[in-house]
């Protein structure tokens, strides 16, 4: 016979409400993104936002735009 298993152990961010489980990873996604791309602006060799807006460089835009969906998947892959 089957021994029965105990129903898996959560971690302690978990809550009984899943809406509010997905809120908060959702929040927690968000703010680990902006973190990384706050460090990604402040270690880039040049003024990202002064390239992008002012200068109209399309080249550092599609960079940026590259870096931030790159940031994106692995805070999406860590989260799931």
């Amino acid at each position: 016979m089957m021994a029965e298993t105990e129903p898996p152990i959560y971690s302690c961010v978990m809550t009984g409400v899943p809406l509010l489980n997905a809120l908060l990873f959702a929040l927690t996604g968000v703010a680990a993104f902006l973190a990384a791309c706050a460090l990604a602006a402040k270690l880039a060799p040049f003024a990202v936002w002064k390239e992008v807006a002012r200068e109209r460089n399309t080249a550092a835009a599609i960079l940026s735009g590259a870096v931030a969906l790159g940031m994106a998947w692995i805070v999406a892959a860590s989260m799931h």
